[in-house]
């Protein structure tokens, strides 16, 4: 089942296009990585899916329905630009936008009354949010996107301005929100976190979709037989002179990286290495979530 689908959207402003007939489709009850280069498209996509603006053409379907006003309430939106009022009284102004999607005051008071025990925030219920730090700010917005259960959530870079323990304290509640079913489109620059949190990532640049999948797919789609070894000498002067197919990318100290260029089994490199060294360990090289970006990129743009 699919939480939303994304059929041919395209978008333009002025003379700039910033969706060309751009389809995806993020999977129920998963954590949906959003990527690409900063001016790609992906804030133009979310401001859709939200109904801030409207596509040109294509259209976006909610759980198998074309995305309408009364699916609002069903999905909820932090954006990377924070929106609370600063003159405004913490508590209240949180009670007012969980009333604005639905909650009833005393369900809105209790559900407020678990957040904030949870982030340790209880003593700034009265105090404005011109008084918070720009963490505790963001742990307050977060509060406000989760606190009515949407069925999808879109987080654009939900750990900026965070140290690395309150980071660490939300990227544990995104966990939890997907563990209860909740489906999280999730955007960020900071690949560590696709890596550790997706299951499944579309990459979008110039205005187009360039990548898309299940992240382990595409991560086995893009191995190229490079293996790590590590040897028990320092002495690899051998490798200098690799026979085909095997070829030298780079060694220092006990290890190096060897690559199969053709489909030659492992094996068989394992086996000349071992004629010459002994092998501590042998392991092929998985590219990360960032050497993928980098690399698809830059190929869409030669």
């Amino acid at each position: 089942m699919k939480v939303l689908e994304v059929r041919s959207v395209t978008k333009s402003y002025s003379h700039h296009k910033a969706l060309d007939d751009v389809s995806l489709s993020v999977p129920e009850g998963e954590i949906f990585g959003l990527l690409g280069p900063n001016g790609a498209g992906k804030t133009s996509l979310i401001r859709i899916i939200n109904q801030i603006t409207m596509p040109d053409q294509g259209d976006i379907l909610f759980k198998g329905n074309y995305l309408s006003n009364d699916h609002i309430k069903s999905i909820g939106y932090l954006p990377e630009e924070r929106g609370l009022y600063k003159k405004m009284k913490v508590g209240e102004q949180a009670l007012y936008l969980a009333q604005l999607k639905g909650l009833s005051t005393v369900e809105a008071k209790t559900a407020l009354k678990e957040w904030f025990q949870k982030f340790d925030i209880e003593p700034w219920w009265d105090k404005t949010v011109e008084d918070l730090s720009k963490g505790m700010a963001q742990k307050v917005q977060f509060i406000t996107t989760v606190l009515h259960r949407p069925k999808l959530l879109i987080f654009d870079e939900p750990f900026s301005g965070f140290d690395p323990i309150n980071a660490n304290i939300i990227k544990d509640e995104i966990i939890k929100l997907k563990e209860k079913g909740t489906s999280i489109i999730f955007s960020t620059h900071r690949m560590e976190s696709v890596e550790e949190l997706c299951d499944h990532i579309a990459l979008i640049d110039k205005s187009k979709k360039i990548l898309d999948g299940p992240i382990q797919q595409i991560k086995e789609n893009f191995k190229q037989q490079i293996y790590t070894v590590d040897f028990s000498s320092s002495n690899l002067d051998f490798l200098n002179a690799l026979p085909e197919p095997f070829k030298l990318i780079n060694k220092n100290n006990h290890q190096a990286y060897i690559q199969i260029l053709n489909q030659t089994p492992a094996s068989d490199l394992i086996r000349f290495l071992l004629d010459k060294s002994d092998i501590k360990a042998f392991e092929e090289k998985i590219p990360t979530i960032n050497e993928i970006f980098i690399r698809t990129v830059q190929e869409n743009e030669s």
